[in-house]
């Protein structure tokens, strides 16, 4: 069994894109610019935006960071982003989810360029991907492909289940495991709060990529030997046993699970850490204008 080991693979890409900044910069190009809207002060959105903003200046990149309060109206919100959409310094950037119930997330989404939505969210971004045309791939599907692709893990002709059907994680991670690509060529099955039998799809896949948001949810007994596991869950448990007061717990019950695995993410350190420098490889695309010159 080997631990997927998300926070050294970031580091190694930290150190890539880092080394093309300084180019670019020895070219007499300007810095990649990443800039971010914050509304509101939810814990887990702090933490996230937070660690973007220190990303950017470990690597090179400028970073902007906007911030709101809770009770800013949805057209004050929609007026920033077509400002950020009009302003040529900024090269892509994201509005932070959740946002408040008053404030339409998908009309928000939508008013985002999409040559500059490093999030991958919005739908010319998804229909470009659902196809295979080059397009801002959101950032957790985006670090799970990594994470395959750095540790050579086989993926062609094997059955993948996939535990949640997220705009953000679920439905992208769904459509890009069966692209006739590597990481890809899989036969994909898609489970979710509805699915009956769960346990029964799980033990018949080759890789489980667990993104339901239910911690623990993944048992041993549901996982067959030599099974690959990719734990997308995050969710924010009250301990006193960290100086924050919480501890992440991942959609795996890890202790259960890992033993019959041949390759398993942790939580933390695993998925996570990828997701930040999957939005930094975004950015710099969108700086380079690779995708969309």
């Amino acid at each position: 069994m080997i631990v997927i080991d998300g926070k050294a693979v970031a580091a190694q890409i930290k150190l890539e894109i880092a080394e093309e900044v300084k180019q670019i910069l020895a070219s007499g190009n300007r810095k990649p610019h990443l800039a971010a809207i914050l509304v509101g002060h939810d814990g887990g959105s702090e933490t996230y935006v937070a660690s973007k903003v220190r990303t950017c200046e470990e690597i090179g990149f400028k970073s902007t960071l906007i911030r709101y309060e809770d009770d800013v109206t949805e057209t004050e919100l929609l007026n920033k982003v077509i400002a950020l959409n009009n302003d040529a310094d900024v090269d892509g950037f994201i509005v932070q989810l959740p946002l408040p119930q008053h404030i339409s997330e998908q009309k928000v989404i939508e008013t985002i360029d999409y040559r500059k939505d490093v999030d991958g969210f919005h739908p010319i971004n998804a229909g470009r991907m659902s196809i295979g045309l080059p397009c801002f791939v959101s950032a957790t599907p985006a670090g799970i492909l990594e994470l395959l692709k750095r540790y050579a893990i086989e993926t062609s002709g094997k059955h993948c289940v996939v535990l949640g059907r997220s705009n953000i994680v679920g439905k992208p991670m769904a459509t890009l495991m069966m692209q006739k690509t590597y990481p890809g060529d899989c036969t994909v099955t898609v489970c979710h709060s509805r699915t009956k039998g769960i346990a029964d799809y799980c033990r018949k896949a080759d890789i489980i990529i667990a993104a339901l948001g239910a911690p623990g949810f993944l048992k041993g007994d549901m996982v067959k030997e030599g099974a690959v596991v990719i734990d997308v869950g995050t969710t924010r448990i009250p301990s006193d046993k960290t100086k924050s007061g919480f501890s992440l717990k991942g959609d795996v019950a890890f202790d259960e699970v890992a033993p019959k695995c041949s390759y398993i993410t942790p939580v933390p350190g695993g998925v996570g850490p990828m997701t930040i420098i999957s939005l930094m490889k975004n950015t710099l695309l969108a700086g380079k204008k690779a995708i969309y010159p």
